[in-house]
């Protein structure tokens, strides 16, 4: 079962990931300063979150924790 967009939210900013200005539509971007560029989420916060919206979370916060 595919989690929730709010769900990958919650795990950027608990990781240390701010919100940051530029999103257009249902976009958001999080940026950490230990990593480079941003992390770009699309959709609403209850709809399903796609399977590269899930790798591309869990590879940021992993490379943060490097």
């Amino acid at each position: 079962m595919p989690r929730k967009v709010r769900e990958l939210v919650q795990d950027l900013t608990a990781a240390g990931f701010a919100e940051i200005s530029g999103g257009k539509g249902s976009h958001r971007k999080f940026t950490h300063p230990r990593y480079p560029g941003a992390v770009t989420l699309s959709g609403r916060s209850g709809s399903d979150a796609k399977a590269y919206q899930e790798q591309q979370v869990r590879r940021a916060i992993e490379e943060i924790r490097e």
